[in-house]
């Protein structure tokens, strides 16, 4: 917010700020009673896809960079099968979770690029 650093220029960085916003709007339609349980999951996983492309991007080393990207990365597979179960559990429909899935799917890639672009610069 303060600090005009590499990572706010990143376009993984941007969708995955939006992944945050609509998981936490999509969370918002679940039952009271999974307020403490699958809505803070979902919350914390998409919360981390953004910190850690921020924190990643701050280090020095490529492999420390991945390291985080990976983790980044796992936390959308985290908040995709997450929502598998909400869609068992009828907390939401394919349409309700529409343009999540989209912006899911982008960060996905997002991430996966900037992985590889790694991994190859080695």
């Amino acid at each position: 917010m303060f600090l005009n650093l590499g990572h706010t220029k990143l376009e993984a960085y941007t969708i995955a700020r939006q992944f945050v916003k609509e998981c936490y709007k999509v969370v918002l339609t679940f039952p009271s009673e999974e307020r403490f349980i699958l809505s803070q999951q979902i919350k914390r996983a998409s919360l981390s896809v953004y910190l850690n492309i921020a924190e990643g991007s701050s280090r020095k080393s490529e492999a420390e960079r991945n390291r985080y990207y990976e983790i980044a990365r796992g936390s959308v597979i985290e908040v995709d099968a997450a929502l598998d179960v909400a869609m068992d559990l009828n907390y939401c429909t394919p349409e309700s979770l529409e343009l999540l899935g989209e912006i899911l799917i982008k960060c996905f890639k997002y991430l996966s690029g900037l992985i590889n672009y790694n991994i190859k610069e080695r």
